[in-house]
């Protein structure tokens, strides 16, 4: 069977999100990954799907079951510390390719595929999620509402109805927001900062006030500071909130070790602590009647006919009925499919490597967003 998209990492949450939305809208999917009991719900609702097992230790087969699958369009849903090797064997496939984007390195090294991209005819975008992802695409929309910029930040948070600890996303990537020195741009300079000294408490339309701090691992203040750089923008920084129950529990595991990256020996064993705890948290089940809300947003300041101006965009996430399991990650995932299906549908058509802000049209994108019941706001007005 040849299928319109192939989804890498599709046993993972944000994979398993994005795959039953292409397959929602009507596209047939070959799910690949490593466990396939952790797809089987999904592949017996949905017809339109093949499995195929992949490695991304195994080069090799992961190429040939992309070339197999007939699909011009790959998503990586993989962990990004493997974006680089996965878009490498995508453009050896000849396929287009979106992910979720990674940290500021791993995004460079992207980037510099743009020109063998372009020669192949082929598609990148990479952080094509929440933030990275949505955020970049209201970064976009906003462009035009300045001739000078010189600060912008990026954030998310979010809050939950009960007050009990549910793994808001990949485990990995939230403990090392919480442990690995901040980046950001302060007067054109790059700097890093332990994110435990920057700490605050803030307010976000329909999550409340809660603990928010400069992370690390995250592209934006890189690609903000490039797409804005010719109107003159100096300082980028990204935020991260979090509810007091979630960040109690997440502080105390990375307090005792849970979040460590060197292997240590357990009865002769080789055993990474970050990996034992998300293998473990996989178990964690979602109590009925458990939603979530999240809000992303972008701040710009700067100035527009030689008057200073401020502007606010912000996308506010709710659990959808049917998608409980999925609490407020439907943002991450379903982002990842409407811009796979923007290049499917050659809505977005340029060649080379892009993150979004560069390539995606905002007005179709928000629209896809509102389908999915999530709505952008302007300076506290809706929008979309």
């Amino acid at each position: 069977m040849k299928y319109d998209f192939i989804v890498l990492g599709a046993t993972g949450a944000q994979g398993r999100i994005a795959s039953r939305d292409l397959l929602e809208n009507g596209y047939s999917v070959l799910l690949c990954g490593r466990d396939k009991s952790r797809l089987h719900w999904l592949m017996k609702k949905y017809k339109k799907t093949g499995y195929a097992y992949i490695d991304i230790r195994d080069p090799k087969g992961m190429l040939e079951v992309i070339r197999r699958s007939g699909a011009n369009v790959a998503l990586n849903c993989i962990e990004g510390d493997w974006n680089d090797e996965v878009l490498k064997i995508c453009i050896d496939a000849n396929v287009h390719m979106i992910d979720l984007g990674s940290d500021i390195p791993m995004t460079k090294e992207q980037l510099k595929y743009d020109h063998e991209l372009k020669r192949k005819g082929l598609t990148h975008i990479t952080g094509c999620g929440s933030v990275p992802g949505i955020g970049n695409v209201m970064l976009k929309y906003i462009n035009d509402d300045f001739d000078k910029v010189h600060y912008a930040e990026a954030g998310f948070a979010w809050d939950s109805n009960l007050k009990v600890f549910v793994v808001p996303f990949s485990i990995q990537s939230i403990t090392e927001e919480f442990v690995t020195p901040a980046d950001m741009v302060v007067h054109n300079k790059d700097v890093t900062i332990r994110p435990s000294d920057t700490v605050v408490r803030c307010y976000h339309k329909g999550v409340g006030r809660e603990k928010c701090f400069n992370v690390g691992h995250h592209p934006e203040t890189f690609t903000f500071y490039e797409f804005f750089k010719s109107k003159g923008i100096t300082d980028v920084k990204f935020f991260a909130g979090f509810p007091d129950h979630s960040y109690d529990k997440i502080a105390t595991m990375v307090e005792l070790g849970f979040a460590g990256t060197e292997p240590i020996d357990y009865k002769g064993t080789k055993v990474i602590p970050v990996n034992f705890l998300t293998e473990m948290l996989k178990k964690l089940k979602i109590p009925d009647g458990y939603k979530e809300v999240e809000n992303l947003w972008v701040y710009v300041k700067g100035s527009k006919d030689g008057k200073k101006k401020e502007v606010m965009m912000e996308c506010l996430v709710q659990t959808l009925k049917g998608w409980e399991d999925a609490g407020s990650n439907i943002d991450t995932g379903m982002p990842a499919s409407i811009m796979a299906q923007m290049i499917k549908k050659q809505v977005i058509n340029e060649k080379g490597s892009f993150s979004p802000e560069f390539v995606v049209p905002p007005v179709p994108f928000f629209k896809e967003l509102v389908k999915r019941k999530m709505h952008i706001y302007k300076n506290g007005k809706k929008i979309f």
